[in-house]
């Protein structure tokens, strides 16, 4: 799950798979304490997903949200000294929202950022004046960035970031090694290769398995917005990958191999009819060669460049993250 800002569609899959659940923010801190404002988990009855920094605060935090589940209570605000109340370290003061959210108000959510809106806001003090919440909900849809924390006795967050798209080819080593790393991630990630068995037996949730005997010809549907990452078995799977995806509207691709790789696919595909530049934008090879070779050693350069591509410091073709 991801924490940075509200993350409607985790909210919608969780209500979904597990009816009501209580999702708990931090809605601002003073001094040391475990994790930042803004920071969320979902609990229901049987289980929970995220953190807000674990420990005595977190166990408090999941027996309160069960407590409101069974309850029916809707929201309520708490505040904790985290030394004295709970014997953590930290020393300093939470405060949490809690919020239960059904179907219904889940869609509702969903719906509001549908129409624009840069966050979410809502009244959780029953203390708060009327005022200032109509305040704060003008201003969440007035600027592009929402300040995120309990202001006026409103909760006030941004919306969570869309996921990007990545696509990746190739359950092998280094492809199963990316995926785990990008747990918790604002990525959407589709998985390709050629059989069933070719997977693990477990899927991540925020990952979607698809088998294709010929993975060049699945790239169509993937949306012009995807970045690419390709990493077969075979040469020629790679090769026809390449070709498919610089034939269309792409964000980035990336290639594992070496400098002699890249040179050889960059004839080829300029054999195949493809612009300089077009063949320009492929990356070969991915992630950061200092790191060493090891699969986890890849994946952590692979997935640092694609946070430098989701964020807008998008790296030149062939250069290595240092």
């Amino acid at each position: 799950m991801v924490t940075d800002g509200f993350d409607c569609a985790g909210l919608t899959a969780a209500v979904a798979a597990y009816g009501p659940v209580v999702r708990v923010v931090i809605g601002g801190f003073e001094g040391s304490t475990p994790r930042e404002t803004g920071t969320s988990m979902l609990v229901w009855p049987q289980g929970q997903d995220g953190t807000i920094g674990g420990g005595a605060l977190e166990l408090m935090a999941v027996a309160a949200a069960r407590d409101m589940l069974r309850d029916g209570v809707a929201a309520t605000v708490r505040r904790m000294p985290l030394g004295p109340a709970l014997g953590q370290c930290c020393g300093g003061h939470v405060t949490l929202v809690l919020e239960r959210f059904d179907a219904a108000a889940a869609a509702a959510v969903s719906a509001l950022r549908a129409e624009g809106a840069a966050g979410y806001v809502r009244e959780v003090d029953a203390a708060a004046r009327e005022l200032a919440a109509a305040r704060v909900r003008r201003s969440s849809r007035s600027v592009e960035r929402v300040d995120c924390g309990l202001i006026d006795g409103c909760m006030v967050e941004p919306f969570a970031e869309e996921a990007m798209p990545l696509w990746i080819y190739g359950a092998g080593h280094v492809g199963r090694a990316i995926v785990r790393v990008t747990e918790g991630l604002p990525l959407a990630v589709t998985w390709v290769d050629t059989a069933p068995d070719r997977f693990p037996e477990e899927i991540p949730p925020h990952v979607t398995r698809l088998v294709a005997a010929e993975p060049g010809m699945v790239v169509r549907h993937a949306p012009a917005e995807a970045v690419h990452l390709v990493m077969t078995y075979s040469h020629a799977l790679d090769l026809e990958i390449c070709h498919a995806v610089l034939g269309r509207e792409f964000r980035h691709l990336g290639l594992i191999g070496s400098a002699s790789k890249r040179a050889r696919f960059r004839s080829r595909l300029l054999d195949l009819g493809h612009e300089p530049a077009t063949v320009g934008r492929m990356c070969c090879p991915i992630g950061d060669r200092s790191l060493g070779k090891r699969p986890a050693a890849i994946a952590l350069g692979v997935v640092r460049e694609i946070l430098q591509i989701q964020s807008g410091a998008a790296m030149r073709p062939g250069e290595v993250a240092t």
